[in-house]
C-alpha cells in the first residue's frame, strides 16, 4: 500500500469520527450524516482498492476510474455549493424581514 493510500484512508477515517462527533452535537441531521459517512467510506475503500473505479467507470461507460471519481467530484460540489448558495439567500431574506420587523416595532415604541 502507498503513503497517499494509507493518508487518505487515515483522513477518511478522521472525516467519520469528525462526522459522528457533528451528529451527536446536534450540527448534522441523519440524512447528512448517512450522506456524509458514505461518502468517506467510499473514499476509504477507492483509496484501499483503486481498481474498484476502473470497473465501475466500465459500468458507467467512462474511461478509467479516475475520470470517473473526477467526474462524479465535480458534480458533487456543484451540488453542495448550490445547497450552500441557497441556504445563504434564505438567510439572507429572512434577516431582512427581521430587521424590517424590528425597524417598525422601533418606530412604533417610539411614538
Amino acid at each position: 500500500m502507498n503513503p497517499i493510500q494509507i493518508l487518505i484512508i487515515a483522513f477518511a477515517l478522521w472525516a467519520i469520527t469528525k462526522t459522528i462527533v457533528q451528529f451527536k452535537k446536534g450540527a448534522l441531521t441523519i440524512a447528512w450524516l448517512f450522506f456524509w459517512f458514505c461518502f468517506w467510506g467510499t473514499a476509504g475503500v477507492v483509496a484501499a482498492l483503486p481498481q474498484t473505479t476502473d470497473v465501475i467507470a466500465n459500468l458507467v461507460g467512462v474511461g478509467r476510474g479516475a475520470d470517473l471519481v473526477i467526474y462524479t467530484s465535480l458534480v458533487a460540489l456543484f451540488y453542495l455549493v448550490f445547497r450552500v448558495y441557497v441556504k445563504i439567500e434564505k438567510t439572507e431574506r429572512e434577516i431582512t424581514r427581521l430587521v424590517r420587523k424590528l425597524a417598525i416595532d422601533d418606530l412604533d415604541d417610539q411614538k
